[in-house]
């Protein structure tokens, strides 16, 4: 996917009520420097994440919220419970606020996430 697809999904965010635009750089930098070999795509109106073994994660932008949704979630540590969803593989965390991303310890999912595909 261009680069220029990229940077209009991330200006577009700059235009949306909730401003999702700087938490959703800062966890996009997460996984960016976790492994600067993934490559992102926008696809399903968020911005993807894939190793050379597939789609790891994707960072979505809802109106009241930003989801951070892990491909493989399912296998990820998370003795809090902080993680939603009961499908057979996918995880997500809600981000409702910048603060949300260091309380909902998402450096250590994307580590983790990152980890376990690479």
């Amino acid at each position: 996917m261009s680069q220029n697809k990229i940077n209009e999904l991330l200006d577009d965010l700059k235009l949306l009520p909730n401003d999702p635009h700087k938490s959703v750089l800062e966890i996009r930098n997460m996984f960016l420097k976790t492994n600067p070999h993934l490559f992102e795509k926008v696809m399903y109106g968020g911005l993807t994440f894939h190793s050379s073994a597939g789609l790891l994660a994707g960072i979505f932008s809802y109106k009241a919220h930003i989801s951070v949704e892990f491909s493989n979630g399912a296998d990820l540590p998370d003795p809090e419970g902080l993680l939603e969803g009961g499908g057979k593989r996918r995880r997500h965390l809600k981000i409702r606020s910048f603060e949300d991303i260091k309380n909902k310890k998402t450096a250590a999912f994307v580590h983790e996430a990152v980890a376990e595909q690479t």
